[in-house]
C-alpha cells in the first residue's frame, strides 16, 4: 500500500504520471512529493511508485 495525501493507497506498480490520470489531477497544476523529496514533472511518467511511499500532492491554486 501507498500512502497518498494521508490516504492509504493500492497505486502501487504505477508511475506518477499515471495515477494523476486515474485520480483526475491536472498534472500542470500540482506538485509531487515523493517521500520527501519533489518529482520533477519531468520524471512523471518514469517515476514509478513503490510499495511504502508516501506521497503527497499538492494543488496549485490561483487567485489574488
Amino acid at each position: 500500500m501507498v500512502m497518498v495525501n494521508g490516504e492509504s493507497l493500492d497505486v502501487a506498480g504505477k508511475t506518477v504520471a499515471e495515477y494523476l490520470k486515474t485520480a483526475n489531477y491536472d498534472p500542470r497544476r500540482v506538485a509531487v512529493e515523493r517521500n520527501g523529496k519533489i518529482v520533477p514533472k519531468a520524471k512523471y511518467s518514469e517515476t514509478v511508485i513503490e510499495d511504502g511511499d508516501n506521497i503527497e500532492v499538492v494543488i496549485f491554486v490561483g487567485g489574488g
